[in-house]
């Protein structure tokens, strides 16, 4: 009786129970971590690059917070605009009241020092002496406020009548900015004067035309009997007066808290 033989084979390794992977599996794989791996670098680098931008863009806007702005000259053309609505209401609707606003050197009231400064004779007496307030109360205003524009027009304005009034004969009968307009010319001089060569260089060179100018088109009226004079008492004292208001303000102590006008536009 034939035997049956059998062939016992050892079973198969677990390690060889899955089948190895193609070429072409391994390379895809691979590109696939790469592209992943590199996907994730490139966010990283996108999260980095928006944090420094959004930090840039704080930064900007905190520099722009802390730059001074620059101050709008609005006073300026609430004086333009008062001397103008005096003008209207005395030579267009002659309203008899605006005559008491001139200064009567004969009997003055205290108020008239202040007031004949918004008022003037003519339409050419007004257009020239505001178009001078303008330019220097402008500057004036931009450099040092608004306060300290209607201080120096008033003070400069006043204390030129009050000279004229001290000094005229009393049958005259002062109006006009003109003195005002010399005391902000000086003002604006001096609050920019530094010892700078090229500074002093300017002042020498256009300092004696723009005062020929201004004493050719700016006028302080004085009505002597029936006729119209240039008040040239105006014009020296309003910037004598001027020149003094610069001199005493530069020359009050400041606290040590750096509360100085300067100071305080600059931390603005």
């Amino acid at each position: 009786m034939a035997q049956q033989q059998l062939l016992l084979l050892p079973a198969p390794s677990r390690a060889f129970s899955k089948p190895l992977p193609s070429q072409s599996t391994t390379l895809a794989s691979l590109s696939l971590r790469q592209h992943i791996s590199v996907s994730a670098a490139a966010r990283r680098g996108l999260l980095r690059c928006g944090m420094k931008r959004s930090g840039l863009v704080a930064e900007l806007e905190i520099a722009k917070d802390k730059q001074p702005q620059s101050r709008r000259a609005n006073g300026i053309f609430w004086i333009l605009l008062l001397n103008f609505g005096i003008y209207v209401a005395d030579h267009m609707f002659q309203i008899r009241e605006i005559k008491a606003l001139y200064l009567y050197h004969a009997l003055p009231t205290w108020y008239q020092f202040v007031t004949s400064t918004f008022c003037h004779a003519n339409w050419n007496h007004l257009s020239s002496n505001l178009f001078f307030v303008y330019i220097f109360g402008k500057l004036v205003e931009e450099e040092e406020g608004n306060f300290a524009l209607w201080m120096s027009y008033i003070l400069t304005g006043a204390g030129a009548n009050l000279i004229s009034w001290l000094v005229l004969p009393t049958s005259s009968v002062s109006l006009g900015a003109s003195g005002a307009v010399f005391g902000l010319f000086t003002i604006s001089v001096l609050v920019k004067m530094s010892w700078d060569w090229r500074k002093i260089l300017e002042v020498l060179i256009l300092g004696q035309f723009v005062v020929d100018k201004v004493m050719e088109a700016a006028r302080a009226t004085t009505i002597t009997g029936q006729s119209f004079q240039v008040n040239n008492i105006a014009h020296v004292s309003g910037a004598l007066i001027g020149a003094a208001l610069v001199f005493l303000v530069s020359r009050i102590p400041f606290s040590s808290n750096d509360d100085s006008p300067k100071t305080t536009k600059e931390s603005k």
